[in-house]
């Protein structure tokens, strides 16, 4: 099972910086596309055949229009490098409805936000939704250096320009990111949002647990999972509970290759670990966690995993299928 998908034209492809390009969508009967929540995201099936999850920069209030931003990777095993090189505008491409695993928390709050280099996307959209509704935030923009730093016009021109601050990793060392302090010095009612390289989301997010941040306060979205290695990974059984059925999972294929080889379908999406589209409970055994989509408490949990990517430390799982 799929994420249903729709069409749109690429109406406009701009560079935003070094190395990132911006691509904005729309119909291509020019009607409005389907609403979204600021954090959502969409999957990009690109001509190369490859299929992306980008989150949504433009405000969830313009519905002609979805806007993403595409770093280039380095190392890029087809995403980035074929938005960048096969990707133009007039070009018509596939997307998926938007999904979002990157809410806003819905309870009277104060928002501080921090984004590392193209981090910034989806908590972009967050500040413009967050200032159209009067809420209170700040953003905190951390970046190697200006010419890497996407939006910046975009950000000096915003109506709440003043909530933003820039911390440049080449520049004088009192704009640096004072992460201690600010975490510390947070109201008792903030939430944190997160987003960026997995270095810096992880040094944003052990510094929080450090100060004493709850799980329920942290709210964070990966981009790409690490690279695991799988060489001592060996075979174990999944029980579905609703029918029964045994199948056995090899090392060399993971839980939902292996359940679709059997014919039991289970939805998947970024197929790493990340976007939660295939988020299974288990009733019985011990999963082997290797997603970056639960936090550490509900992993710890032992209740639900992603099959995607985990595996199983036990000889068998029990699963709700």
């Amino acid at each position: 099972m799929k994420n249903s998908t729709m069409m749109v034209r690429v109406a406009r492809r701009n560079i935003e910086a070094d190395g990132i390009v911006s691509f904005e969508f729309a119909s291509p009967d020019g009607r409005d596309l389907p609403a979204f929540d600021a954090g959502s995201h969409i999957d990009v099936h690109l001509p190369t055949g490859h299929v992306r999850q980008y989150s949504l920069c433009s405000a969830p209030h313009e519905r002609s229009r979805y806007q993403i931003a595409v770093l280039r990777e380095e190392h890029s095993r087809g995403g980035s490098a074929g938005m960048h090189d096969a990707v133009k505008e007039g070009d018509e491409l596939s997307v998926s409805m938007p999904r979002n695993h990157f809410a806003l928390a819905s309870v009277p709050a104060k928002h501080l936000m921090l984004a590392g280099g193209i981090g910034l996307t989806p908590l972009l959209c967050m500040a413009q939704h967050l200032d159209r509704t009067g809420k209170d935030f700040e953003l905190h923009y951390c970046v190697r250096s200006r010419s890497r730093a996407a939006f910046l016009e975009r950000l000096a021109d915003a109506s709440w320009a003043e909530r933003v601050h820039y911390h440049f990793d080449d520049e004088d060392e009192h704009q640096r990111l004072r992460l201690d302090a600010l975490l510390k010095d947070a109201t008792p009612d903030t939430h944190l949002y997160v987003c960026g390289p997995q270095g810096f989301m992880n040094a944003v997010l052990d510094a929080a647990r450090a100060s004493g941040w709850p799980e329920s306060r942290m709210h964070y979205e990966f981009f790409s999972a690490p690279t695991v290695d799988t060489s001592a990974d060996g075979s174990f059984e999944v029980c579905l509970a609703r029918t029964g059925k045994t199948v056995t999972i090899p090392a060399d294929r993971t839980v939902t290759q292996a359940l679709a080889d059997a014919g039991v379908d289970v939805p998947v999406s970024c197929e790493q670990g990340i976007c939660g589209t295939c988020l299974t409970r288990v009733l019985d055994g011990e999963p082997e966690h290797r997603d970056l989509f639960l936090s550490p408490e509900e992993q710890s949990r032992n209740d639900q995993f992603l099959p995607c990517c985990s595996r199983s430390k036990s000889g068998r799982l029990v699963l709700d299928l």
